[in-house]
Parts: structure tokens; sequence; C-alpha cells
């Protein structure tokens, strides 16, 4: 299963750069366009969204990075194009972006690169640091590196709680603690959430690879801590999502993408500090979380996007991000724990992806399906009304996957093969 499958996701990744590189580019205010919506119309009056514009430069520079490794080059034509596209990304990420003033990065910015909401989502924050340390691995770039630091910095100054540890969600631009904390509508207004802190995490892990401070690696030690004490149900191996300042969880949901996504980045964040008694601990973690993941799975290979045991409603529709977590968290446990049930799971979601997710007349993924309705007779449905470009909608979850899925096929047949 894993060439043809190597090779199949090897194609993907290009199909889903191609469509950014050649949609995404605001060839009248430069970066990229803040939205476009399921049938291809660009808005082009709207907000450019800092997580989106941090996920399109992280994701194209951990293309970059990938192809620039030997044997992966593809025709030269297309890794110049790509690196034309990472240097656009970062410029304007710097530019506007940035908070030069205060410090942090504007939640958005107007269509002209005007600061639009000045609000500091630590969310943002996370996902800048994690952009800008991953273009200076790919690029060599000092100043990026800095940048990231700073953010860092930034972070630890204003957001981190000394009293009960983790941190806070959101600021004003003058690092007020803002009232409304939430990340979008749909989101409980709570002043420390799951979301944020894996992202956190993610960024802290990223920018250790490239700058190997004592505190940060402390940082990323004390974050592991507050998976494992305050975030992780140790009964269910399930994440809590929402939580007062003293931890306490306020919810009972499940997000079933989030559980399969956390439990490949928790197992990199113990990797990456090179301790074996925390990578030990963390492997059978993992796995405990990847195995609850699977309550949501459901016959024809998709996963459920939520579950909220207090109500007993299951939130069936199925949206790009879970499947591409699904791939990679599901390869992960394979690699932990070579069961031929992790590689079944795979299989499925990258079934349904081709099936229901991806757009082959237009390029790229939909945002979702709504599931069967067999008393209406009605088969999937797009969920239409969502973007395919927009404030959440990038390039990089399912771009990570592939990423993240060819390095470990790499690694698979590497530790199968070599004498």
């Amino acid at each position: 299963m894993l060439e043809k499958f190597q090779e199949e996701i090897a194609g993907e990744l290009k199909e889903i750069l191609t469509f950014w590189l050649e949609n995404a580019p605001d060839k009248t205010h430069g970066g990229f366009i803040g939205k476009m919506d399921s049938q291809g119309y660009v808005y082009p009056e709207a907000e450019k969204g800092g997580v989106l514009n941090a996920r399109i430069l992280w994701t194209f520079s951990a293309a970059l990075r990938h192809y620039q490794q030997p044997g992966n080059e593809p025709e030269t034509g297309f890794t110049g194009q790509l690196r034309a596209g990472t240097e656009r990304a970062f410029d304007y990420f710097r530019k506007h972006f940035l908070d030069h003033e205060k410090g942090g990065v504007f939640w958005s910015v107007n269509a002209d690169g005007s600061p639009g909401s000045t609000r500091k989502q630590i969310y943002a924050l996370a996902f800048a640091v994690y952009a800008l340390s991953e273009y200076s691995m790919a690029t060599e770039n000092q100043d990026a590196l800095d940048m990231a630091v700073s953010l860092y910095r930034d972070m630890e100054k204003y957001s981190f709680d000394s009293e009960s540890g983790g941190y806070w969600e959101a600021f004003s631009r003058d690092w007020e603690l803002l009232e409304d904390l939430r990340l979008s509508e749909k989101d409980r207004n709570d002043p420390k959430t799951m979301n944020t802190h894996l992202h956190i995490i993610e960024a802290y892990v990223n920018l250790f690879r490239i700058w190997q401070d004592r505190e940060l690696e402390k940082k990323i030690r004390d974050l592991l801590t507050v998976f494992e004490e305050k975030i992780i149900d140790r009964d269910s191996f399930h994440l809590k999502l929402f939580f007062d300042r003293n931890w306490q969880s306020q919810s009972r949901a499940i997000s079933f993408g989030h559980d399969i996504e956390a439990s490949w980045l928790l197992y990199e964040s113990a990797e990456v500090l090179d301790d074996k008694k925390q990578t030990e601990k963390w492997k059978t973690i993992a796995l405990e979380i990847a195995e609850a993941a699977t309550e949501g799975l459901n016959k024809d290979g998709s996963l459920n996007h939520e579950y909220d045991p207090s109500t007993g409603h299951w939130d069936t529709h199925r949206e790009w991000w879970v499947p591409a977590e699904a791939m990679v968290g599901y390869l992960n446990a394979y690699e932990l724990h070579p069961d031929e049930k992790y590689l079944e799971y795979i299989r499925s979601q990258w079934t349904f992806i081709q099936s229901h997710l991806k757009d082959s007349i237009n390029g790229e993924w939909i945002w979702g399906v709504y599931p069967p309705d067999e008393t209406m007779g009605f088969g999937y449905r797009v969920m239409d009304t969502e973007d395919k470009i927009g404030f959440w909608k990038c390039p990089y979850h399912n771009g990570r996957a592939c990423v993240e899925i060819l390095k470990r096929i790499d690694r698979i047949n590497n530790e199968i093969y070599q004498p």
C-alpha cells in the first residue's frame, strides 16, 4: 500500500500547491486574496486573515524545504514558482501583519494591507512563530528567525499565566486582556482552550528545531505537562476543549479531528526534546489518543466532526482538515506500533477524500460535505456556503499532511530496507 500511496500523495502535494500558487495571489493589492467562495468567485475587498497568511507561509516554506531534500525535487520551473510564492508570503506577512509598534501580529488586515482587526489572538501569534521558523529553516533567513523569537517573547511576556500555567487567549493591541476571547463565533468564550495550547506547543517545537534555547525547551516540557495533567481526559484519552482560568473543564464536547491531530503533534513535541523517558511516555499516550479518536469513525471510512456526551448530539458533517490530520495521526501510530489496522484507517480516509472532498474540476479540496440522509434520499451534499479560500480555509492541513506522509513513508522504508 505505502509505495502507491506515496506516489499519489506526492502528486496531491503538487496539485494543492499549484492551486494556491495560481489562484491565491492578490494581483491588485499584493499578498494573497482574503476570500474565494465555493464557486470560485473572488471577493477582492475581503479582509485578509493573519492565520490564513501565516498558514500559507508555513505551507509554502515546508514544501520548499521538502523539495530541497535530495531526490524530492520536482521539475525546475515548479520549484522556482514555489520559491517565488514563498518569498511573496514572507514579504507580505512581515510588512503587513507584524505590529512593528506594539509587538505581536494583527488578527486581520484590510484588502489594501492596512490594519483591520488589531486584536492580539495568541492562536495567531503561535501560527506566526510556526511559519517564520519554518521559513527560516527553508531559506536560512536570520531576520525571519529573529521575528519568530520576538513573537515567542511577546507570548511569554503577555500571555503566560504564571499562577496556574498555560496561556491566556486574546488581548487588545495594547496587550490588555479582552472580554471576548473567542477565535470565532462558534466557540465558547473561555480564558483557556485546548486548541490554542495545541498550536502554541506546535509552534514552540518548530522554533526549537532551529533555536535550541534552554528556556524554550522548558516551556515545551511545561506545555506537555499541561496536556498530560489538564487537557487529556485520562479516563477516555479524548482532549478536553475549554477551561476556566484554573483549568476546570467547561465542556464535555469531543473533537475527533483535534484528538487525532494532537496524537502526533504531542508525540513530536516529546521527540524533539531528545529525552528517552519523555518519548516513551508520550508514545503510549499518543497511541491511546489515536485509539480514542477511532470512536468517531464511520462505515464509509470518514471521521465525524464532534460529539457532545452531555446532550448525545453527533456533529456528523465531514470537514476537509479532519481526514488530513487522521492520515498523519494513524501513520504516526503505525510507526509507533506497526498494526495493519492503522494502514486500513489511512486507506479509508484517503478514499473518502478522493471520493468526496477533492475538487476534481477546480482543484484543491472543498470545505466539506454533509452526510447522506437516507430518509430524504440525499447522498453527500457539498457545504457550498463555505469558503474555498478564506479566514480558515487554507493549504495548511492538507498540504502539511502530504509533507508529513512523504517524510514518514521515507523513514519507514529506510527502517525496513536499510541493512
